[in-house]
């Protein structure tokens, strides 16, 4: 019999790659190289306010199971917001900070977050994750966008749930663009034409790039217009210069680089991860304004490259009302929260029973305000 040993692992370092990407089940957010990046380059780290904490469940010195979790001091670059339940902490004169975040750093993208084949395993480690809440006086565990079978287990552990809404373009076998846009009624279709119409007018062109098709080069561009576009909003980048240096050279095959050219210059990029099922929008930015130049680069041209691939769903990231405008649908999410002190436990729950009434309606009306035809099968 097979004796499973668990611990806390604080470096990926202590994790064999190939035991990894067993486990991550082929989720390019969770790829080794991904996490790794972030690790290395200092962007995750204690001194960002993420300490790493993963739990490990361990046989015959392999991985078998792990939740990838960190000691967060500070709730920003999740993409749930929990400001109002740390202001209520600090009224009280109780600590909100540390919590611990099941989740992959500045991605809200839904995956697997309790990783392991077997159920036994998976069960455990969340009852040592529960554990470690009490032990260590942490005032919360926060879990965010996890697959459904993952909300389904820590449900019956005595977590709440919570929605919110996300926008996801969705492939109906589409051989083509105009396929898609057949889908639309009359007036988003020739809005997106000419939208389509304004950026080639000025004569961009775009390419996409993949794996080891990517050069430095590229990174470096990359990295100039993610840096400008959060200095554009007076905010602080997530990622460091580092990160993309240790990301080009892992030559992650399950990355897509979307860049736009004028006269065979670079002034936009878009970066999305992928796999064979789905593609996920993650950063953009452009050097030059050019009006459609956003939405062209970050959704049109994505859209398309998912209907080459063959690639069933295409997520667009938070937020975004625009999107749907655009065809993409939207789509529930959920987070799950388990709060230590009983009394703010209760207080949450109430306050999430309200706010998912809120979330269906809004829900409901955004699928009224659908961009497709009655007859769609879209809609």
């Amino acid at each position: 019999m097979t004796i499973i040993k668990y611990d806390i692992t604080q470096s990926l370092n202590s994790i064999k790659r190939e035991d990894w990407q067993i486990l991550c089940e082929d989720h390019p957010t969770l790829n080794y190289d991904f996490l790794k990046a972030m690790h290395d380059s200092g962007s995750v780290s204690p001194k960002t306010g993420w300490a790493m904490l993963y739990l490990s469940a361990w046989a015959d010195q392999r991985c078998v199971g792990a939740i990838p979790c960190y000691l967060k001091s500070h709730s920003y670059g999740e993409y749930v917001f929990d400001w109002a339940w740390a202001e209520a902490y600090e009224q009280i004169g109780q600590p909100y900070y540390p919590k611990l975040l099941m989740a992959i750093p500045f991605t809200p993208v839904t995956g697997p977050r309790i990783l392991g084949r077997e159920n036994t395993i998976r069960q455990q480690l969340v009852d040592r994750l529960l554990a470690l809440e009490s032990d260590s006086n942490l005032s919360s565990i926060h879990c965010l966008f996890p697959r459904e079978e993952d909300c389904d287990l820590l449900l019956h552990k005595g977590f709440l749930t919570r929605e919110g809404v996300q926008f996801h373009w969705h492939n109906q076998q589409y051989q083509n663009f105009d396929d898609f846009l057949a889908t639309m009624s009359h007036d988003k279709r020739k809005k997106i034409k000419q939208e389509r119409k304004k950026v080639q007018a000025q004569g961009i062109t775009f390419n996409w790039l993949t794996g080891r098709e990517i050069t430095e080069e590229h990174w470096r561009f990359f990295a100039q217009c993610y840096r400008h576009t959060y200095q554009a909003h007076s905010s602080t980048p997530y990622l460091n210069h580092d990160f993309f240096t240790h990301y080009h050279q892992s030559g992650l095959p399950e990355c897509c680089l979307i860049v736009a050219y004028e006269a065979g210059q670079m002034i936009a990029c878009a970066l999305n991860l992928f796999n064979q099922e789905r593609a996920f929008g993650r950063y953009w930015g452009a050097i030059k304004y050019v009006p459609g130049l956003h939405f062209e680069t970050c959704y049109y041209q994505s859209i398309e490259f998912c209907i080459h691939h063959a690639i069933g769903v295409f997520e667009g990231g938070a937020q975004g009302e625009h999107k749907l405008a655009r065809g993409l649908s939207p789509v529930r999410t959920q987070s799950l929260h388990h709060l230590r002190d009983q009394r703010f436990q209760q207080a949450v729950e109430d306050f999430l029973i309200r706010e998912g009434k809120h979330i269906e309606h809004y829900h409901s009306e955004l699928n009224e305000h659908a961009p497709f035809k009655k007859t769609s099968p879209t809609n």
